[in-house]
C-alpha cells in the first residue's frame, strides 16, 4: 500500500489539531453571545446578567445576553447546540431543559449530554410559591385549607409546561391532596406581572424575579419549596415543614456546543468561577436566593446525568404531561 495513503489523514489531523491549538490560544478574539433562553425578568436572566458583567472583564471581551425565549428554553438551547463550536456561543442551561424535558417530551430539538459540552454548574435556588394580597389565605395552611374548599377553582402560573414551578405544582397536588390548575405562560416575566396585577392570585416561582415584588407588599410569599428555609427569607416557611421530604430547587449551569475545544472551555470555566467569586456578583445573587456552586466541566456533566435519573421518577410519579 502507498505510504502516502497514511501520510495525507495524518497531516490533515496534524493541521486541524494546529488551527484548534491556535484558535484556543487566541480566544477569545471577538464578544461572545451568551444565551438566555427565556425572556428577561426571570430568575434565569438576572442569574446571567449578573455573570455576564464581570465575566466581560475576566475575558476582555464584551459578553453580550441574549433572550431567546419560546418552546419551554428549548429554542436558546437549541440555537447554541448547533452554534459553531468556538466557544463564541454558550448558554445559561436550567434544570427544566436539562433534567426534566427529556423525561416529560418523547422527543426533544437536543440531547442535553451528547449536544453539549458542559462547562461549569453556576447556581442553585429554591422556589418560592407567591399569592396576590386579594387572594383569602395569607399563609400556607390557610392555602392548603381554600384549595381543598375550592377544588378546580384556583389556578397557578408557572413559567411554561415542563419547567420546575409546573412540576412542583403538580407534586403539591399529590402530596397536600388538593386540586390546583396549571396556567402556563411563556416565560415567568409576563406570569409575574399579570400576578402583580391581580390577573392571576397564584405562581411557583424563582425568588429572583419576584422576591423584589415581596419585600414591596405586591405579592406575599408563603413558603418556599427547599429542604431548608433560605437564607434570603429565612422568616418564609419551607413546604417540606408542613409535608416532610418535600423537596423542588432549581439549578443552572452554562454550557458551550458539543466539540468546543476544551482549553477554551478550561478559560471560560476559570473565568466564570472568578465572576462567581466576585462581591458585588455574591452580594447581588446571595439577595434574590441564589446559592453559588461550581465545579469542573466533569462534575457538571455527571450531575446533570444524575439530575436526568431523579426527574425522569418525579415526572412519572407526578402524572404530569406536556400539555
Amino acid at each position: 500500500m502507498n505510504p502516502r495513503q497514511f501520510r495525507w489523514p495524518a497531516l490533515a489531523a496534524a493541521l486541524l489539531l494546529a488551527a484548534t491549538a491556535a484558535t484556543a490560544q487566541n480566544y477569545p478574539s471577538r464578544p461572545v453571545r451568551f444565551v438566555v433562553p427565556y425572556a428577561p425578568g426571570g430568575s434565569t436572566d438576572t442569574l446571567a446578567r449578573a455573570i455576564g458583567t464581570t465575566l466581560s472583564d475576566h475575558l476582555g471581551q464584551q459578553v453580550v445576553v441574549d433572550n431567546r425565549a419560546g418552546a419551554n428554553g428549548d429554542i436558546g438551547m437549541t440555537i447554541v447546540a448547533k452554534a459553531p463550536p468556538d466557544g463564541y456561543s454558550i448558554v445559561l442551561g436550567y434544570i427544566a431543559n436539562l433534567a426534566i424535558g427529556p423525561s416529560l417530551y418523547a422527543k426533544m430539538p437536543y440531547d442535553p449530554v451528547r449536544d453539549f459540552a458542559s462547562i461549569t454548574q453556576v447556581a442553585g435556588a429554591s422556589n418560592i410559591f407567591v399569592t396576590h394580597p386579594s387572594l383569602p389565605a395569607k399563609n400556607f395552611k390557610e392555602f392548603i385549607a381554600y384549595t381543598k374548599a375550592n377544588p378546580k377553582k384556583v389556578s397557578f402560573a408557572s413559567a411554561g409546561v415542563a419547567s420546575v414551578g409546573h412540576l412542583t405544582g403538580e407534586l403539591l397536588n399529590d402530596m397536600a391532596g388538593i386540586d390546583m390548575l396549571h396556567i402556563p405562560y411563556k416565560g415567568s416575566g409576563q406570569a409575574i406581572s399579570d400576578l402583580v396585577g391581580g390577573h392571576i392570585k397564584v405562581m411557583i416561582s424563582g425568588m429572583a424575579s419576584t422576591l423584589p415584588h415581596v419585600r414591596s407588599g405586591k405579592l406575599v410569599g408563603i413558603v418556599t419549596t427547599g429542604l431548608k428555609r433560605t437564607p434570603a427569607t429565612p422568616e418564609i416557611p419551607t413546604i417540606a415543614e408542613t409535608y416532610p421530604g418535600f423537596e423542588s430547587s432549581s439549578w443552572f449551569g452554562v454550557l458551550a456546543p458539543a466539540g468546543t475545544p476544551k482549553p477554551v472551555i478550561a478559560r471560560l470555566n476559570a473565568d466564570i468561577h472568578k465572576s462567581l467569586q466576585d462581591p458585588a456578583v455574591v452580594k447581588r445573587l446571595a439577595g434574590v436566593g441564589f446559592e453559588i456552586t461550581y465545579g469542573t466541566p466533569e462534575q457538571f456533566t455527571a450531575y446533570i446525568k444524575s439530575e436526568m435519573k431523579k426527574w425522569a421518577k418525579v415526572v412519572k410519579a407526578s402524572g404530569a404531561t406536556p400539555g
